[in-house]
């Protein structure tokens, strides 16, 4: 805490003792999965959207896929209660990773969301058009988040001029020092700011965990919460998780869809100065 610039400090000054973990629904988890998330207490799931299901870079078939999966997810989990938003429903966190071409394309896609009654659960729709795409998202009926095309906070300034209302943070790849300033700058037009996760190992999942910590909720949500798929895709996760100390702490473990955290987390800073022996053996290696 000491760290933080002056000036982002109240950007900074959340300290919850509750983080929400939001899953990855990439394109080939089954409907039986997505039940089980749900069924463990999940309540914010971030779905893959852009898909291209016959390799051809078909767009029309992209849609009529994302339809259809949107729906069948939306059916999976339409009726499950949670505590942990304001609706007391599951939400939705769509990732289009800039696959849609134009405008009409994606607002097609969030129509039909709206005819299934889906609309309203989503809370994000993160970096639908590539990063060269600079169309302004205003007329779009949710919160777009810039991720991959927000490196410095002269993007920020730009995506938040083209109607971008939220931007993904990612402190363990663009360094402590431009999320900063990245905050800095959302501060300015009060545009609200998450981690995502990159598919990181445990010590690093701690490092985001110490700034989404750290964050208000983003609109809909109870409590602050943090994109974390590392344990959905490694397969040694648990023992990754032996080669630092600070990842054997009550905060890394996952509880109902959450983190619980505690003042040793704060105090400890979420252990990101402390040191692994694994990983000094293993950078030491000859």
């Amino acid at each position: 805490e000491q760290l933080l610039p002056e000036n982002i400090k109240n950007a900074l000054g959340y300290k919850t003792s509750r983080i929400g973990v939001i899953p990855l629904v990439s394109y080939g988890v089954s409907m039986k999965e997505v039940k089980n998330l749900a069924d463990q207490g999940f309540f914010f799931f971030k779905i893959k959207i852009g898909a291209d299901p016959d390799s051809d870079g078909n767009p029309e078939k992209m849609l009529a896929w994302d339809k259809e999966r949107i729906w069948r997810i939306h059916q999976t989990l339409k009726d499950i209660k949670t505590p942990e938003t304001e609706s007391g429903r599951i939400l939705y966190y769509l990732d289009a990773n800039g696959r849609y071409d134009h405008l009409e394309r994606i607002k097609e896609l969030l129509d039909y969301a709206g005819e299934i009654g889906m609309l309203e659960r989503i809370v994000v729709l993160e970096e639908p058009f590539a990063e060269e795409n600079t169309c302004d998202v205003r007329g779009l009926p949710v919160m777009v988040a810039a991720d991959e095309s927000a490196h410095s906070p002269e993007d920020v300034k730009k995506r938040i001029a083209l109607g971008y209302r939220a931007i993904a943070l990612k402190p363990i790849a663009k360094t402590l020092t431009v999320t900063f300033r990245m905050i800095e700058e959302a501060m300015k037009t009060h545009t609200p700011c998450f981690c995502a996760d990159l598919t990181v190992g445990p010590y690093m999942a701690e490092i985001n965990k110490a700034i989404a910590a750290r964050l208000c909720p983003l609109p809909g949500l109870k409590i602050p919460a943090m994109e974390s798929n590392g344990w959905q895709n490694y397969r040694n996760w648990e023992e990754m998780k032996t080669y630092h100390s600070i990842c054997q702490g009550r905060w890394s473990k996952l509880c109902g869809g959450y983190y619980e955290l505690n003042d040793e987390f704060y105090n400890r800073a979420g252990g990101m100065f402390e040191e692994s022996l694994h990983y000094r053996q293993l950078a030491l290696k000859e």
